[in-house]
């Protein structure tokens, strides 16, 4: 029997002076992973975006 699998995208923006926290980063992180959520990639699609993080979660 084959897995199914479901999908999340959070973005997290960057700060005022276009960084991004890695503290803010971690916990969403964290967050993710406690609610069972497993990072599959991260897209930064230019300087100064916001990141996009996808997880996945088996059904």
């Amino acid at each position: 029997m084959s897995k199914r699998w479901t999908y999340q995208v959070i973005e997290v923006k960057p700060g005022l002076m276009g960084g991004l926290k890695h503290e803010e980063l971690q916990n969403e992180l964290n967050r993710q992973g406690a609610q069972g959520w497993e990072l599959v990639n991260i897209i930064v699609p230019a300087p100064m975006t916001a990141v996009q993080m996808i997880f996945k979660k088996e059904i």
